[in-house]
């Protein structure tokens, strides 16, 4: 599988991440940037990531844990949903396997700060009573939701 990610590779997107996730009003995120490449490194171990999705800003029901969050799946398909925060670093782990239900939503959504509805796409990865959400608000957010997606449903309904 082409194009896998190390550990240290998607600490870096994280980094990259971290940066844009502060709005003008905000603080600016206070990351130790050298021991979030250590919990990187510890969370993932050798595993190799085949998709990577950040999601800029955090979906409902996960203000209160940080200020943004990336969801990996890894070549043996499972999902890493990992939540960053100044002083936050929280991640869940399911295997692709014990997905109950996989949703992909094509909608709008009423933007009250520019007055106006716009597109959006989720995608919703549930098992139990668990959801691990990706969003994508324009069209590069849009290629990598899709990307994941598929991946996700390769894994889960392959064609027979």
């Amino acid at each position: 599988m082409a194009g896998l990610l190390s550990a240290d590779e998607i600490f870096e997107k994280a980094k990259d991440a971290a940066v844009g996730a502060t709005n003008a009003d905000e603080k600016a995120l206070q990351i130790d940037y050298e021991a979030l490449q250590l919990k990187f490194q510890a969370a993932l171990g050798d595993r190799k990531v085949a998709r990577c999705h950040i999601n800029k800003f955090l979906p409902e029901g996960y203000e209160d844990q940080g200020r943004f969050n990336l969801v990996l799946l890894t070549a043996g398909n499972v999902i890493f949903d990992i939540v960053i925060g100044d002083s936050y670093f929280r991640y869940d782990v399911v295997s692709v396997g014990q997905l109950d239900k996989v949703q992909v939503i094509d909608a709008m959504w009423d933007n009250r700060e520019k007055r106006r509805e716009e597109p959006f796409l989720s995608l919703r990865l549930m098992h139990a009573e668990e959801t691990h959400l990706l969003l994508a608000l324009d069209d590069d957010e849009r290629k990598s939701l899709l990307g994941f997606a598929s991946a996700v449903s390769a894994v889960r309904n392959p064609e027979k």
